[in-house]
């Protein structure tokens, strides 16, 4: 796809890098979470590339399915993913970030451990009105050992301090909880940054850990 194609028709979208043909190291990059926080808003804020989206109409079939409680009413979110979003962003001429968005809801939780496979780290995206639709998601990354951070979505909710999110999700200390708004580009650039600040973190600490050999 060439950058011609590829520039996206919103605000600001001027002022994104042309796309270079190729590049040695694609990082793939999860957001997860539940339903509707705000994960294909994230992933379309930051990509440089006009996003592929799975999305779809909800209609009255997906009532009493899709679970709708603490959204901002049904009139407020029209269309659902049913597979997974995609985006990227470069990080310079030889590294990119591939962006895979998760579908939140219940029936299509399968996809996750597909979406996992080669993941180099994850953001949960979370909404403090509903922390507890969270739990799946941290609990399938630490399963996978899958690094990730925590970045709290603005929806005007309880307001939570940072320990007490960390308490009800029961995040390990070494976590990164940030907060964001994912319709912003630059909220969404920095949440990115902090999971690679994260991942990098982790690698040299793994560099330097005391190596075992077998006698």
């Amino acid at each position: 796809m060439d950058s011609a194609t590829s520039e996206r028709s919103v605000p600001g979208g001027a002022g994104r890098r042309e796309l270079t043909a190729t590049a040695d190291n694609g990082l793939k990059i999860v957001v997860v979470g539940g339903f509707g926080v705000g994960k294909t808003t994230l992933v379309r804020s930051v990509s440089e590339i006009r996003p592929l989206n799975t999305e779809e109409t909800m209609t009255q079939a997906g009532r009493g399915i899709d679970e709708t409680g603490g959204l901002a009413g049904l009139g407020a979110k029209t269309s659902t993913t049913v597979a997974f979003d995609f985006g990227r962003i470069t990080l310079d001429a030889r590294n990119v970030l591939y962006l895979f968005g998760a579908p939140g809801q219940e029936r299509f939780w399968f996809l996750w451990d597909r979406l996992f496979a080669g993941t180099l780290g994850a953001v949960v995206l979370v909404d403090t009105r509903r922390l507890s639709d969270s739990w799946y998601a941290i609990d399938r990354l630490e399963h996978h050992g899958t690094p990730f951070i925590v970045a709290r979505n603005d929806f005007g909710g309880p307001a939570y301090t940072p320990e007490q999110v960390r308490e009800a999700l029961d995040l390990d200390p070494g976590v990164p909880l940030v907060d964001c708004d994912a319709r912003s580009r630059q909220s969404s650039k920095d949440v990115l940054i902090t999971l690679v600040e994260h991942l990098k973190t982790l690698y040299v600490a793994q560099l330097n850990a005391p190596q075992e050999y077998a006698q």
